[in-house]
């Protein structure tokens, strides 16, 4: 049986810590006693951590042996703003999937509330994609931007910029994907609810970003979102 993984909120050399409500599950929810091993996270290394004290306010490990973590494709979200609960959970599916950071945008078509309540709604996301990285086992925890216009996202660089759009019907995205090299930064840019509006994808065009198409039918943009993820990392895993 495999060991539960925790992402530290304070760690050293040789110690860890979770503190405040991850701390009060630990010992309240899982009643974890000292000596009890687990992975731990800290920063970009993976260890082993033993249990030395327990409390509702902090749990704090003696930190052991590193373990060594494949790495993943370097894939970036940048995610047009849409309903919430759809869009955290697809927040929440492509962190699992393994997605290194999300970058929320504001787009012609994200209603002008959703827009306003962005910004406040960034923390939430943090939260979200730390506890699906806990529950995925993965070793880092994506990045959460605050949101940006969409006359930034279109100047985002990366070695490899693809721009998923209903209107694309000659190259599919595995197509797109072609010559990537692993390691390099992908941009997999993703529209709100009713797509990319045509000056929006006009834009897109003029900053050099190619077009891609995930089929014929019409998705969802949460399915869409996780579709993408999740043939990216297929390719290029």
């Amino acid at each position: 049986m495999s060991r539960r993984r925790w992402i530290a909120d304070e760690y050293s050399d040789q110690h860890a810590a979770l503190v405040g409500a991850h701390a009060e599950h630990l010992a309240v929810v899982l009643r974890v006693r000292a000596g009890q091993a687990f992975e731990i996270v800290t920063g970009e290394r993976l260890r082993i951590g033993r249990v030395i004290s327990v409390s509702p306010e902090r749990v704090e490990f003696e930190l052991g042996e590193e373990i060594q973590a494949s790495a993943l494709p370097n894939i970036s979200l940048v995610m047009a703003v849409y309903k919430f609960d759809r869009m955290e959970w697809a927040i929440e599916k492509c962190t699992e999937l393994g997605v290194a950071r999300i970058i929320p945008v504001i787009a012609r078509r994200t209603d002008s509330h959703l827009a306003r309540a962005a910004v406040t709604r960034v923390d939430r996301w943090q939260r979200i994609v730390r506890q699906a990285s806990e529950q995925s086992r993965r070793t880092a925890t994506p990045a959460v931007d605050d949101p940006i216009k969409i006359s930034a996202a279109v100047k985002l660089t990366a070695a490899r910029r693809i721009l998923l759009a209903e209107t694309e019907r000659q190259i599919t995205l595995k197509e797109a994907l072609q010559d990537y090299s692993v390691g390099d930064e992908l941009l997999l840019a993703l529209g709100p609810e009713g797509g990319w509006s045509e000056d929006e994808l006009a834009l897109f065009s003029q900053c050099g970003w190619v077009a891609a198409t995930l089929g014929t039918t019409i998705l969802r943009a949460e399915t869409a979102a996780i579709a993408a993820t999740a043939i990216a990392f297929a390719e290029l895993s």
